[in-house]
């Protein structure tokens, strides 16, 4: 669903002020938290995405959308697309340290899966408790993360604060609302579109 912004951070671990700064040095020597792109950077509209790994919302928007964004947009060379993290609960926050603990090359293809996936590892459609830290460690084994390398990462302080310091940051700077937000350029888009026709229609005005 939609998470308002006063309410993104309310299930994250609380991050104080002496935490934040170290995390932000973190961020411009840890290569997990740099910029996860694809395209080229010379495109003329750059697209960032800010997201949740158990944002129905944004799961809808990578199934039905993105794909063909994906092959009309991106690989043709005329948007540069990248995610930012913007997790609204502790195991979306988790599956966010896991994407940035991959290689790079497989940071899209284990987003994709989570978010396509969601229905089957997060959520539950019979009533009955589901194990999402379990389910989203088979999904990790799958993208060939072992099973002591994923318990390592789910107590990494460092890599989970430095996360939520930046996603905090950048819900004030540009008061997100909720997930998934847009920047096409510097034009803001606070929702999903729902169509690829939606989505080239804001590339097209945001364009030079």
């Amino acid at each position: 669903m939609l998470i308002r912004r006063r309410a993104l951070f309310a299930a994250l671990p609380a991050v104080t002020l002496p935490l934040v700064l170290p995390g932000r040095r973190a961020m411009a020597a840890d290569e997990r938290l740099a910029d996860r792109s694809l395209g080229d950077p010379k495109a003329p509209v750059h697209v960032q995405e800010w997201f949740s790994l158990t944002c129905t919302h944004c799961a809808q928007f990578q199934t039905a959308v993105f794909p063909e964004v994906r092959t009309k947009l991106i690989d043709t060379g005329k948007i540069f697309y990248t995610y930012r993290d913007q997790p609204i609960d502790p195991t979306a926050l988790l599956a966010a340290m896991v994407a940035r603990s991959l290689p790079v090359d497989r940071y899209e293809p284990f987003v994709s899966t989570v978010l396509g996936s969601l229905y089957r590892w997060a959520f539950s459609t019979d009533g009955q408790p589901k194990d999402a830290i379990a389910g989203l460690k088979q999904i990790a084994a799958l993208a060939g993360l072992s099973s002591n390398r994923f318990d390592a990462i789910r107590q990494d302080d460092g890599l989970r604060d430095a996360i939520i310091a930046r996603a905090g940051e950048d819900a004030t700077r540009y008061n997100i609302g909720g997930t998934p937000y847009f920047r096409f350029n510097d034009t803001p888009h606070d929702r999903g579109p729902e169509t690829f026709d939606e989505f080239a229609d804001l590339v097209h005005r945001a364009s030079p």
